[in-house]
Formats: C-alpha cells, sequence, structure tokens
C-alpha cells in the first residue's frame, strides 16, 4: 500500500513483511464487500502465495487471480531500481520483469508462467508513482509486445496493460491486450479501436483521484513524481466518462494499493459521478467482470448452482450508490466472513 515511505520500504522491507501486509489486506478487502480480485503487481510474487493460502482455507481473503510482478522496459514504470543511485550497479532483466528485447520478452512471460501467474500484465507506457520523469512515453515496441502477446497465448495467459498515453495505449491494443488500466489521455481513436476490437478499459478513477490529492502535500512524493501525479490523475474521471459514452468495454477496477485496500468501493461513487448508471457500475464489478475474468461459470451472479459470493448492505444502492462503501454483510462461497 503506498505511502510517503514507500521507495524507502523497497530497501528495509523483506519478504515476510510483505506477505504479512498482503494477508492483513486481502482480509480488509474482503471484508469491504470484494470476494474475487484480479492483483497486477507485486513484490516478491507475494499474491501467488497468498491466493493459495486462501483457496486452501489458510487466510481470509478473496479469490485471487494474479499476474504476480509486472513487465516493464529499462527505466520504464515497473522498473524497481528506478531512482537508485548509479553505484547500486543494478540492472534487472527477464526473471526481474524487465524487457529490452524480443528474446527478453519470451522469456520474462515464461517466468512469470514458471512462477504461477494467472495473467500477465505490463507496463506499456510510463506510470505515475515510478521514480522517472515521463508518465506517458511508450515503452515497448511493437516487436516485444508482439513476443509478449504470442509467448503469452502459447501459455494460456492474457495480457493486461498499464498505459497513460495514448502512443502506448494504441500499441498495446493493435498487439491485442485484453484490457487497458488507467486509460488517462485515451484519445479518440484509440476508444474506437478498444470498441471494435473488445478491448476492456478498467479506468481505476479512484487511484488517480488519490495520487491528485496527494500531489498537493509537501514531501509526500518524490520531486519526479509530484508534477505527474498532480497532472495525470485528475484526467482519468473524465477519460472514463468519454470511454462510457463512446461505448468502450467497462470493468471495474481500483489500482488499489495506491489508494488504501478497503476503500475499494469508493470506485463505484466515481463512476456513478461520471455518468454511468448505478446498476451498469454494479454490474461491472459483477456479472460483467466475471465475464471478462472467465469465471462466469462459478461465479458473478446470484443463480443456481453458481458460487454463494453475496454480500448485503442497509438501504439500495441503486439509490445511493455509496452504500456500497458500508457493506454490513459479507459471504464468500458458502461461508459468512462479516
Amino acid at each position: 500500500q503506498y505511502s510517503a515511505s514507500s521507495n524507502l520500504n523497497r530497501f528495509v522491507l523483506n519478504e515476510a513483511d510483505y506477505a504479512y501486509d498482503a494477508a492483513k489486506y486481502a482480509r480488509r478487502t474482503l471484508h469491504a464487500g470484494f470476494t474475487v480480485v484480479r492483483n497486477l503487481g507485486d513484490a516478491f510474487n507475494v499474491t501467488i502465495a497468498l491466493r493459495k493460502a486462501i483457496a486452501a482455507g489458510d487466510v481470509p481473503g478473496p479469490m485471487i487471480l494474479t499476474a504476480g510482478s509486472s513487465l516493464a522496459s529499462t527505466g520504464g514504470h515497473g522498473d524497481g531500481t528506478n531512482g537508485w543511485a548509479a553505484h547500486f550497479d543494478a540492472d534487472p532483466g527477464p526473471k526481474q520483469g524487465v524487457v529490452n528485447s524480443v528474446d527478453d520478452a519470451k522469456k520474462a512471460v515464461r517466468q512469470r508462467y514458471k512462477e504461477g501467474a494467472d495473467w500477465i500484465k505490463i507496463t506499456a507506457t510510463g506510470g505515475v508513482l515510478s521514480v522517472a520523469k515521463s508518465g506517458q512515453n511508450p515503452q515497448f515496441t511493437d516487436e516485444e509486445l508482439r513476443s509478449i502477446m504470442d509467448t503469452a497465448a502459447d501459455y494460456g495467459l492474457r495480457v493486461a496493460a498499464h498505459a497513460h498515453g495514448a502512443e502506448g495505449m494504441k500499441r498495446a491494443v493493435e498487439a491485442g491486450v485484453a484490457s487497458i488500466e488507467h486509460g488517462s489521455y485515451m484519445s479518440k481513436e484509440v476508444m474506437k479501436l478498444m470498441k471494435d476490437r473488445g478491448t476492456v478499459y478498467v479506468p481505476t478513477i479512484l487511484a488517480g483521484n488519490w495520487v491528485a490529492e496527494k500531489a498537493k502535500i509537501d514531501g509526500f512524493f518524490p520531486e519526479l513524481v509530484r508534477p505527474k501525479a498532480a497532472s495525470i490523475g485528475p484526467l482519468i474521471e473524465a477519460t472514463f466518462a468519454a470511454a462510457y459514452a463512446a461505448g468502450v468495454p467497462i470493468v471495474f477496477g481500483t489500482d488499489t494499493g495506491v489508494s488504501p485496500h478497503g476503500d475499494n468501493a469508493q470506485e463505484f461513487a466515481l463512476m456513478v459521478r461520471a455518468g454511468m448508471p448505478a446498476m451498469e457500475a454494479i454490474q461491472s464489478a459483477t456479472g460483467v467482470a466475471a465475464d471478462f475474468l472467465d469465471i462466469a461459470e462459478t461465479h458473478g451472479r446470484l443463480q443456481a448452482g453458481k458460487r454463494a459470493d453475496i454480500i448485503a448492505v442497509v438501504g439500495n444502492p441503486l439509490e445511493d450508490i455509496s452504500l456500497l462503501e458500508n457493506v454490513s454483510f459479507v459471504m464468500k462461497g458458502g461461508t459468512i466472513y462479516r
């Protein structure tokens, strides 16, 4: 979970620290009413271990579909050594998810498969929170993207793309990614391309608003990050409104871990404020999401034969969508957790 000390934490926390935090946040997420999540990027592959522990009943939490560590280019969003002093001489490669060639791309995807990932996550453009100057520039060549997509297909894995800038977004969509995350500078051309190809947009408005607010606090972000957070973050809500109006397929998502775990449901009110009817917003996190994740046979709708994942709130969320931020009952797989 991001904080003012996140960049320091990479040097002072170990795998066990991240694992204990992950278990704590999984419980918090489940109690907030989310019984299935897709996780796109972690540290030390803790979500792969957490997925197994939750499935075994050892730890309370949502069912997890995870990408493990994401794929980036050197200096790109997802290169964990960004901002390090030169004397560290860090040069991560495909095993760590850093790709600089077609062969690197193949190896990185195969490594994720070996480690147990359910998805492949790529950072198709720069990002907001990475200690690097640009949040928009494309980060993979067309050839590298094709290599990622072809190798992922060989292993039955789908690809999700973090993307803010339009050019990197366009390359990723044309390469065949399943979803675009964030989409801050999404152009009308990209919207049409996504609609025509059925590429899903996962807006993460909550994350954009959160970083924009934190950018107002002196010292919260590194100075290289602060202007990106202030300028890119506020764009997502308007992009979502335009994409929804253009008919782009939309699935609920929050980029939680940027905003605090447990606050996930705040995304609903932001989607409704931007023009999506309350029922559609709810469906984007239930049935529509299950269709997208290829789990609709067992999840996503209250139907005989499907898993009993049920939440309840006091009141009618179709009249006040913010009621979903205060869940009073959570059942997952027929077991009551709250």
